[in-house]
């Protein structure tokens, strides 16, 4: 049974835009129609020139294309444009954004059908690529053969995956996507891009989903090089997300089974905090379940660099945890331990155990090491 396409709640007047043919598009159509929390709103301007914009005191920040910001709620309005293949990559597009650019074809150069949706200020929805359908379907379909020019959508494509479980993805798309590959489009990604999608799949319902997809359209080697992603890493991703571990704890799990995971992370210009979190994982999983006395559990606090930065170490105390059964159903326990035992480390106070044995510096490293071994007795 086909419903009808629905109405979405009227946007507030705003007499900067009255005159002006303006309408939601993209995400926020989206997820309004899927029942989801907001997010941020986009806006398209149809028929309007970048001096009407500017003349409406509406702020230019737009490189590639005219886009601004609302002067005053700051949200993005972006002419109504058209784009056409001019090289290589994400970056070989030319753009037009004429008057006579309909909203049609803007929507029509988009990657998928439940992204080209637009809403009028009075809540009408704008559906000419039948976009509203494939949310009731719950399925990912690719606009038009376009979508193989363009490399970014592949990791678009992935990324949305993770994102929206319950959907699937249209076999014709999938094919679309392999193109992308086979073609050679994914070598002209930059990394810093990789790293943007890629990051923003790892924080979403089913992560492991981003992978699979890259995965199975040949993509994942040619743009993540170095990563093993197996079972072992998929389920620990996926536990990650069902505890809502942070994004630098889900970045070292999703690369564990790498033999250099910080490496992988270093490839996609991932931040420093992430490569640290690679880096440290794997010597946290080696130790975390064979550490038994004061010694053990002081050595690890030191070569996790505990005392200095105490989030991480306990970040990655609850990563760990997501790299196989042996502390299944002890995390939260295991969690408070360890938080009680780098509490205890950091209550020593150095400064006093210098001031007792100055001019001694190596007395003032064994002191304030028996001192923290002691404190951590019994914990």
């Amino acid at each position: 049974m086909v419903h009808p396409v629905p109405t979405l709640p009227v946007v507030a007047p705003d007499p900067l835009i009255s005159d002006l043919q303006a309408y939601i598009v993209g995400g926020a159509v989206r997820d309004a129609l899927l029942g989801m929390p907001a997010g941020d709103r986009d806006w398209v301007v149809v028929g309007a020139t970048p001096e009407q914009m500017v003349q409406k005191g509406f702020i230019p920040v737009g490189d590639d294309f005219p886009v601004f910001l609302h002067p005053k709620t700051k949200e993005e309005y972006a002419l109504a444009r058209t784009e056409r293949k001019s090289g290589r990559g994400y970056k070989g597009f030319t753009f037009y954004t004429g008057q006579d650019v309909t909203l049609e074809e803007d929507l029509n150069r988009r990657d998928l059908t439940i992204n080209a949706i637009a809403q009028t200020p009075g809540g009408q929805l704008v559906d000419p690529l039948n976009g509203f359908a494939d949310i009731e379907a719950r399925v990912l379909r690719h606009i038009g053969e376009a979508f193989c020019e363009d490399p970014v959508r592949l990791l678009r494509l992935a990324r949305f995956a993770a994102r929206f479980t319950h959907f699937s993805i249209a076999p014709e798309t999938l094919n679309l996507a392999r193109r992308l590959v086979i073609d050679g489009e994914v070598d002209a990604l930059v990394p810093e891009r990789v790293w943007r999608e890629v990051s923003r799949g790892l924080i979403s319902e089913a992560p492991y989903r981003m992978f699979d997809v890259l995965a199975e359209t040949g993509a994942l080697q040619r743009v993540m090089p170095g990563l093993s992603f197996d079972r072992a890493a998929r389920r620990s991703l996926q536990c990650a997300a069902r505890r809502h571990l942070p994004l630098a704890s889900c970045a070292a799990l999703f690369c564990v089974s790498s033999p250099n995971p910080d490496t992988v992370l270093r490839a996609v210009k991932a931040p420093s905090h992430c490569v640290d979190y690679a880096r440290l994982l794997p010597v946290m999983g080696a130790q975390l379940g064979v550490a038994k006395t004061a010694d053990d559990y002081l050595a690890l606090i030191e070569q996790c660099d505990g005392l200095r930065k105490p989030e991480r170490f306990l970040d990655l105390v609850a990563a760990a945890c997501c790299l196989g059964n042996q502390f299944s159903g002890v995390e939260a326990s295991l969690s408070q331990t360890w938080a009680a035992r780098l509490d205890a480390v950091r209550s020593v106070d150095g400064g006093s155990i210098a001031k007792r044995h100055q001019g001694k510096p190596q007395a003032i490293k064994e002191a304030v090491r028996q001192a923290r071994l002691a404190a951590l007795v019994g914990t």
